[in-house]
């Protein structure tokens, strides 16, 4: 079985579900809006009692952004809405990724294990958030602000996967070029580098290196990810360009895991890989 999106989290850009501003975001900033006029709050008092700018609230009002779920357990006490915010909270969660990433989103934040591959960019799991700015900016056909705000909150969001209770497994094999690669310049890079060694001492996580000089290399596809679920379930995640994938036949996700097995075994050590990363921080 095989589930078909537009593209993936390192896409070139939205299609037309991926824009603010459309479906549930924009339903959920009408009752917004409609619950703060029957509490008789103005937007400047609603702002100031959540710790936003009255912009912000007209930017939730208007599905231009999408207010993080602290905001709308918060908003839906000073309304008086009796849960009806509230219940909205998951979808409206949801919604703030674009549509082809969705339900690879949701499989992750519930994952007992992830292992990932990747080849362009830091993976959106480690990426500190001037990193994950920069690189947002640089996406072609260029991104609003709003978007990019939205994106950006999303991506933050994600980590909190390394917050939970029971943390998954997780494990990265990143190409030496991503990490010499200077995407929002030195500094940015610099700080990128310091957050994967601070990953890398977790004792869930384990990072590692693939040297661009290895002759031998079982991950010339492309990049992506394997997960598995509480279930049981191995699924495997796939994107390029403007096409993203979620594969659940067993052959194809155990061709992927035979081949990321030996990716880690061409790699460098997790040990190795962050003697490498201190390297190259000492190099800039």
């Amino acid at each position: 079985m095989e589930q078909h999106r537009g593209a993936g989290e390192a896409g070139e850009g939205p299609g037309p579900d991926d824009e603010p501003g459309t479906g549930l975001v924009v339903a959920f900033g009408r009752q917004l809006k409609l619950l703060r006029v029957a509490a008789e709050l103005e937007r400047p008092e609603l702002g100031a009692r959540l710790g936003y700018s009255a912009s912000t609230i007209a930017s939730y009002e208007q599905g231009r952004r999408i207010p993080p779920p602290s905001v709308i357990d918060q908003a839906d006490e000073i309304l008086g809405a009796g849960g009806v915010l509230k219940a909205l909270k998951e979808e409206v969660a949801r919604a703030q990724y674009p549509a082809f990433f969705r339900d690879a989103a949701r499989l992750e934040a519930e994952a007992v294990e992830l292992h990932v591959y990747d080849t362009h960019v830091i993976n959106g799991l480690l990426q500190t958030e001037e990193y994950a700015r920069a690189v947002f900016r640089m996406r072609r056909p260029l991104l609003d602000r709003d978007t990019i705000q939205q994106r950006l909150s999303a991506r933050m969001g994600r980590q909190e996967i390394f917050s939970r209770r029971r943390p998954p497994t997780l494990s990265f094999v990143i190409e030496e070029s991503v990490l010499t690669r200077p995407i929002g310049g030195r500094e940015v890079i610099q700080g990128q580098l310091e957050q994967l060694l601070l990953h890398g001492q977790r004792r869930n996580v384990e990072i590692q290196v693939m040297p661009n000089e290895r002759e031998e290399h079982s991950g010339l596809a492309g990049p992506f990810t394997l997960i598995e679920t509480r279930e049981g379930r191995r699924i495997a995640y796939v994107e390029v360009q403007k096409d993203s994938r979620l594969y659940t036949d067993r052959e194809t996700v155990r061709e992927m895991e035979v081949q990321y097995g030996i990716l880690r075994a061409q790699a460098l050590t997790p040990r190795e890989s962050l003697t490498f990363i201190e390297k190259l921080l000492g190099e800039r």
